[in-house]
């Protein structure tokens, strides 16, 4: 099988590369050539935004592509993009949304794949929404696609936190061991459903030849869903010491940080349409993945 990756030298798409190289897979990458990357990865270099090279490098692929796996589209120019470019070199299309299109004061808990209402405020949820409708309404037939809204992913390689006030800082497993309090807004009530990116990419990669998920939507998440405080208990535990918390008032939090609206409500999805499909749901619990993390972020001086 061979496959394309969008964006092959970054996190999640990382361990796509490397899950798909453990299963034999040819793989091509398309990066900007920032980073290094495995010798046995055909790597080609392009920016995404310019339609000109990208046109160039895809007509030189030297063979069709199983499947193409974006995981840096980002808005309906791209999505658009993807379905002018790859409708000729694969018939399968992954792709990688957030749960963030969904408009936070009309969520469900758990959230199933058929949200009320989504983000249409031109912020990074609502153009990944816009995104999500140009292959919805866009897509030729002969291209199936698959997209992924995944919540808090985390796993080795990235930096610890969750939002709005911790999200991914480098300082933070040394604020946890020095006794800072955590920042919680409404003391961190709400419920967060984190996924290993092991975890996301191998349900990517099986979903490859999978009918059952040709042109569907799925919501995704790990084994547990905590609130926001838990997750910085575990850490702390990890870490051999004791939390403390510092409750924001949530009562003009939104209006003063806007960007954190998709945040601040309860992010638990309900898995019932991935399993459906046939599809192993993702297993990694997240004690265990947390600490898999950490021992990361040690070794790197964290």
């Amino acid at each position: 099988m061979n496959v394309l990756i969008l964006g092959g030298s970054g996190f999640v798409s990382g361990y796509l590369t490397r899950a798909a190289l453990d299963r034999g897979y040819g793989v091509w990458t398309v990066t900007r050539g920032s980073r290094s990357q495995d010798e046995r990865i055909h790597a080609l270099h392009a920016d995404r935004n310019d339609r000109g090279a990208m046109a160039a490098l895809i007509a030189d692929l030297p063979v069709r592509m199983d499947a193409v796996l974006d995981c840096i589209c980002y808005n309906a120019e791209q999505a658009k993009q993807d379905m002018d470019l790859f409708a000729g070199v694969t018939d399968r299309i992954i792709v990688i949304s957030t749960d963030s299109v969904y408009h936070p004061a009309f969520k469900r808990c758990p959230q199933d794949e058929n949200g009320e209402r989504y983000l249409t405020d031109g912020g990074y949820g609502a153009r990944k929404r816009e995104m999500e409708l140009a292959f919805i309404n866009g897509c030729p037939p002969e291209l199936k696609w698959t997209i992924f809204r995944p919540g808090h992913i985390f796993g080795p390689g990235s930096e610890a936190g969750c939002f709005p006030e911790q999200s991914r800082q480098p300082e933070l497993l040394r604020e946890l061991r020095s006794g800072k309090p955590m920042r919680l807004v409404g003391g961190g009530k709400y419920l967060i459903h984190p996924i290993y990116a092991g975890d996301l990419v191998r349900v990517m990669l099986d979903c490859i030849p999978n009918e059952k998920t040709f042109d569907q939507m799925f919501c995704i998440g790990g084994p547990d869903a905590v609130p926001n405080y838990m997750y910085y208990e575990i850490l702390s535990g990890l870490l051999g010491v004791k939390v403390t918390f510092e409750t924001i008032p949530e009562e003009g939090y939104l209006e003063a940080h806007p960007s954190s609206s998709g945040h601040l409500c309860d992010r638990c999805y309900d898995l019932s349409k991935l399993a459906a499909a046939g599809i192993r749901l993702p297993d990694m619990p997240l004690r265990e993945g947390l600490r898999l993390q950490v021992e990361d972020l040690i070794a790197r001086g964290r």
